[in-house]
């Protein structure tokens, strides 16, 4: 943090700027009010920066929250919210000293596409009343919401709210574009401020603000509601964790040198939520936004993300009065903004140009975000994402006829190579032998022409789970009723025990019928089938 302070310190003030409307806005959205936006930035970025794993991430309310928040809010109220976010900073905890940061990774990308995608419409929908100028209608569906509103304009327009709503979004769609360094976000909001004040606009404004933070209490929990928000932190866990450590590796992908350490950022957002809630916080968790802005104005330390924190809390403290006379369709049009911003829509079309499963997943992610909830859109884009990568490689598993000549050992001739390929048929396995492939697998093994003698080479076999082995069982089976000798080659080492395990090699084993190579089995198979009398016995000197 001694480096470059005052790069750090200008980089805070800058990405203090940019989170002040977004603090607000997010505050008013979740339904607890801009100072809980206020003293979640506050609290939280200055805690996450401490204590996360990335010298770059900076925390605070986030869109995507407010969008778990509203349902919460509508059903237990604020304490419901601020007990929620307690739960989850447990959670979190929970999940950092179990190490599972690393396995957040693993979401595929258009998991990752759809969700955001579906994110922005909804924080989009979200400012539909205030950027009307119409009371927010009840319930938590942003689109029976967002239709309400429309109906509610439509009887009763209010130009104003909606001018200006939209002048603050266009503002910040293009000076970002033009002049990207600039905080145009909080120069529109501040020019819609003025103009409102000085022509006297019957717009509405954000309430009147308290002149700093509320001393930290625990009144807000509710013991008895603890059973009913459990599910809900769950969520909100889920969330603060995926767009915490996203955010966070976007931030070291802009960088040179930085490299986030997930685990710890889970420690520092969980504390993070632990504690902002005793001020009446909102759940905070990091966001591309933000991260974004302090990378491009030069951070290179924690010190960026505290400085953000601290003048923020300056403002909490000097400047309420001023906060709270904001119209609240200024502020609306930021986030209509931002929700734009969130999709990157290069990314999004080249994906959905990329293959049929990537584009089903982005949009059933996306859908599911829009019309059910972010922890069951993640669940369903996983899911399907899933179902879809283990189909692709069970079409790689591959039942494959191999010629003996390459195996066959000693010499032999043209009419004894025939006449050995009349009798013993060798199949080579690529690929995984598990439960998705099994059936496959099955089928084409039993349809094995009539021969003596069948030699399966394992060697290129990459797994094998307790549903390969039962079915590989099943197969040998069903060729042993029909009369056919199998001999098994080439099992790998980590192979033998599920396989021993189910007993589908053990009697091979100790019939001999298990060898370590395909020209060792092949010359078994020669053997029995001159001991049968199907070829013609082998000279004691050949």
């Amino acid at each position: 943090m001694g480096r470059r302070p005052r790069r750090d310190l200008l980089a805070g003030l800058t990405v203090a700027i940019v989170a002040l409307p977004l603090a607000l806005g997010f505050g008013i959205s979740s339904g607890l009010g801009a100072e809980a936006g206020l003293a979640t930035a506050v609290v939280a970025g200055a805690l996450a920066a401490v204590f996360g794993g990335s010298a770059l991430q900076v925390s605070g309310p986030t869109g995507a929250m407010t969008v778990v928040l509203v349902p919460i809010m509508h059903a237990h109220g604020a304490s419901g919210v601020l007990t929620v976010g307690v739960l989850a900073g447990l959670l979190l905890v929970g999940l950092a000293l179990a190490r599972a940061g690393r396995y957040m990774a693993l979401v595929p990308a258009p998991v990752v596409e759809g969700f955001t995608l579906g994110i922005a419409c909804v924080i989009g929908l979200q400012q539909v009343p205030a950027a009307l100028g119409v009371p927010t209608p009840e319930g938590d569906k942003v689109l029976a919401v967002a239709w309400q509103a429309v109906l509610a304009f439509a009887a009763h327009p209010d130009w104003i709210a909606l001018t200006m709503a939209v002048t603050v979004a266009a503002v910040m769609l293009a000076g970002g574009r033009l002049r990207p360094g600039l905080p145009f976000s909080l120069l529109a909001v501040a020019a819609a401020t003025v103009v409102a004040e000085l022509a006297g606009l019957p717009v509405t404004r954000i309430d009147a603000l308290p002149s700093g933070l509320p001393a930290p209490s625990l009144s807000f929990l509710d013991m008895s509601a603890l059973g009913s928000l459990i599910a809900p932190a769950v969520a909100v866990a889920a969330l603060a964790a995926l767009e915490s450590l996203l955010s966070a590796a976007v931030a070291d992908g802009m960088s040179v040198s930085h490299r986030h350490d997930p685990d710890r950022e889970l420690f520092g957002q969980g504390l993070a939520n632990l504690v902002a809630p005793l001020f009446g916080g909102v759940p905070a968790t990091g966001a591309i936004a933000r991260p974004a802005v302090n990378v491009r104005s030069g951070a290179s330390s924690r010190l960026a993300a505290l400085a953000h924190a601290a003048i923020l809390g300056v403002i909490v403290f000097t400047a309420a009065d001023l906060v709270a006379r904001i119209p609240l369709a200024a502020l609306a049009g930021v986030l209509l903004a931002t929700a734009v911003r969130m999709v990157e829509v290069g990314s999004v079309a080249a994906m959905l140009r990329s293959t049929r499963a990537d584009a089903l997943v982005l949009a059933l992610t996306a859908i599911a975000t829009l019309a059910l909830d972010l922890v069951a859109a993640v669940i369903i884009g996983l899911v399907v994402a899933g179902a879809l990568a283990l189909r692709a490689i069970a079409r790689d598993v591959r039942l494959d006829a191999m010629p003996l000549h390459p195996d066959l050992p000693g010499d032999h001739d043209a009419e004894e190579h025939a006449l050995l390929a009349e009798h013993i048929v060798a199949y080579r396995l690529d690929g995984p032998l598990f439960f998705a492939a099994a059936h496959r697998f099955l089928l084409e093994l039993s349809e094995v022409a009539d021969v003596s003698v069948v030699v399966l080479r394992m060697s290129r076999v990459t797994t094998v789970d307790a549903s390969g082995a039962l079915v590989l069982g099943d197969a040998i089976s069903r060729l042993e009723r029909r009369g056919i000798t199998v001999y098994v080659s080439g099992i790998r080492d980590g192979h033998h025990r599920p396989l021993r395990a189910l007993g589908v090699v053990s009697r091979l084993d100790e019939a001999g019928q298990v060898f370590a190579t395909t020209p060792e089995a092949i010359a078994a198979a020669r053997h029995r089938l001159c001991l049968d009398g199907v070829l013609p016995a082998v000279p004691a000197d050949g």
